[in-house]
Parts: structure tokens; C-alpha cells; sequence
């Protein structure tokens, strides 16, 4: 038996890939793997059969460690459904509402719901609630009084969190409609994105400046993307950081003036996040990234529902 004070293996499930964390006290990470296992692409549809092949290794050495999973596998499509949790939430009202399921071998996976808001305004989460609770781990002086966080993706959440509980929060499509723009719209001629490409940093801001600047909705705006290379005024080449930038800057425009109090939180990808940084500068608004809180949040609600061994610490 391995004695590295592993008590928990954390799994942040979602659509397009699966990533496992081997944690010690704290949410300290021991360990962790992947594979591009998202719920719609695991081999059969075998979720147990998934998570035992991955995780293998660490278990027969750690049979006593607890399991808990995060994100679209708590969806209708993914291995059981986990009910979603109004708001305002947290740690506390997550792990009460865990859902169980049986990964063979008398392992038991606990999955974490999501979240929803069902005022005036309905949205889902699924996963960026765990972040927002490892995020006020690491950073607990961030549960007290009001606090924004950015998770910049396909679908950016704006989350407003209160005394350490998500009050309210809003998604933006701004990385769904950048996809679909740039590939199955006349932006796209003559060819859609390249992967990989250098980012250009000047066309990127003056797309930011754009969205700025207008005093309509980014709609008018998109066509602007074609005109300004037609004109002359845009190289080709640089019309995707552009409306990258338009479309961030959009967003920006409208979520910063309710929260004009407060610096937004970023939690994501270090190349999304930079960007995002990149947009608020435009605005005068300093943003701050830090690294991702996923694991840290896995611990916390295990911890919370009395999982693992261990008190729950922040660091």
C-alpha cells in the first residue's frame, strides 16, 4: 500500500475530455492523468469501465481513497444526473446534494450537481461551481462581501459570489459564437482559423476598442470584420483576432458596468485568460488570473461531506 497520504481521487469529467487528480490533505495534488474521454466520447458508454482504466494504477495501491466527480457527467447525458442546486449555493448546499453511483469492485463515485438560477434571468452550471468553491479555498479573505469571477471557455461565466456562496451568475456564448463565426459565416472567406496561428495583438485590441466604442449591440458590429479587410484597412490575416476581440469586448461592455465596485477574479486556460486580461485594459479595468482551483474545489466539497479524513484548509 502506497503511504502518501492520498485520500481522494478527484474527477473533473466534462464534454470533450477527463482529468483525474490524486489528492492529499488540502487538496494537495499528488498525481494526476487524462484522456480525451469526454461524456460523449467514452468508448461504449461505459463510464465505470472509464474511470477504472484510468485511475488503476492509483487504486491498487490506494483502495481505501474516496471518489468524487465534477462537471457534464452529472448531466442527463452523462453517468447519472445530478439535480441542479438553486442559488445562492456553496460548498455546504453542493455536498449535501451529492448523487452516488457504482464504479464496480464496491467503489462508489460521488458526483457534485451543478448549479441554476431560475429568477427572471435562467442559466445553468455544471463544473464552474467546483472552480468558485477551490478558487475561495485558496483565497478565503475572496468569501467575504461580494466577489466577481470570470471563467472565460465556450460559454463564459460571470459569477457573483456572496459571503462565499454563488448568488447569482450569467453565461455569455462569446467562444460558441467566435466558433461558429468563424467557420460557417461569410467572416470565414476565404478560409476559416488557423490552429495555432500567432495571435495578432493589435487587431485583437482594435476589435476590443470597436465594441467599445459603439453604442449598440455587437450585431451591427460583426459585419465590420469583412468590411475593414475589403476596405484595405484589416490584413486578412489578422480578422480573426479581431473579431475575437469585438466579441470580447462586447462582452466586456456589457457585464463591467454592474460590478463597476469590484475587480473581476479570471479562472481558466492561461492563453483564454490572457486575452480576457488583454480586452479589460482596453476598458481601464485590471484583471487577475489565478491558477486553476479545480482540484482545490474537488477537495473542499469532499471534505465538506465528510469523504476524506482530513479538516478542510485553504492554501
Amino acid at each position: 500500500m502506497a503511504d502518501d497520504g492520498a485520500q481522494l481521487i478527484g474527477l473533473d469529467w466534462g464534454t470533450t475530455s477527463l482529468r483525474a487528480y490524486l489528492l492529499a490533505a488540502g487538496g494537495r495534488v499528488l498525481a494526476q492523468t487524462a484522456a480525451p474521454w469526454g461524456i460523449m466520447t467514452v468508448p461504449g458508454g461505459d463510464f465505470a469501465g472509464a474511470y477504472r482504466a484510468l485511475v488503476a494504477p492509483w487504486r491498487a495501491q490506494r483502495a481505501a481513497c474516496a471518489t468524487i466527480a465534477a462537471g457534464m457527467i452529472g448531466s442527463t447525458e452523462g453517468w447519472a444526473q445530478a439535480p441542479y442546486r438553486r442559488c445562492p449555493a456553496g460548498a455546504a448546499e453542493l455536498s449535501a446534494a451529492l448523487v452516488t453511483v457504482s464504479a464496480g469492485d464496491g467503489v462508489t463515485v460521488h458526483i457534485i450537481p451543478g448549479v441554476e438560477r431560475i429568477d427572471h434571468h435562467a442559466d445553468v452550471m455544471r463544473g464552474e461551481e467546483t472552480q468558485i468553491v477551490g478558487a475561495l479555498a485558496r483565497r478565503p479573505e475572496l468569501a467575504r462581501g461580494a466577489t466577481t469571477f470570470v471563467l472565460p471557455g465556450t460559454h463564459v461565466k460571470w459569477v457573483d459570489v456572496v459571503d462565499g456562496r454563488i448568488e447569482r451568475f450569467v453565461t455569455y456564448m462569446t467562444g460558441e459564437l467566435y466558433a461558429v463565426l468563424s467557420r460557417h459565416s461569410i467572416l470565414s472567406r476565404p478560409a476559416p482559423p488557423v490552429p495555432d496561428a500567432p495571435t495578432h495583438w493589435d487587431a485583437f485590441e482594435q476589435g476590443v476598442a470597436c465594441a467599445r466604442a459603439s453604442s449598440g449591440g455587437v450585431a451591427p458590429m460583426l459585419f465590420a470584420t469583412r468590411a475593414l479587410v475589403l476596405q484595405g484597412r484589416l490584413p486578412a490575416e489578422k480578422r480573426f483576432d479581431f473579431l475575437s476581440g469585438l466579441l470580447i469586448g462586447d462582452e466586456l461592455r456589457s457585464a463591467l458596468p454592474t460590478r463597476a465596485d469590484r475587480a473581476p477574479i479570471l479562472v481558466g486556460e492561461p492563453a483564454l485568460c490572457e486575452r480576457y486580461v488583454r480586452a479589460a485594459t482596453v476598458f481601464g479595468v485590471p484583471l487577475v488570473a489565478m491558477e486553476q482551483p479545480t482540484p482545490a474545489g474537488l477537495w473542499t466539497i469532499a471534505a465538506t461531506a465528510g469523504l476524506v479524513n482530513a479538516p478542510v484548509t485553504h492554501g
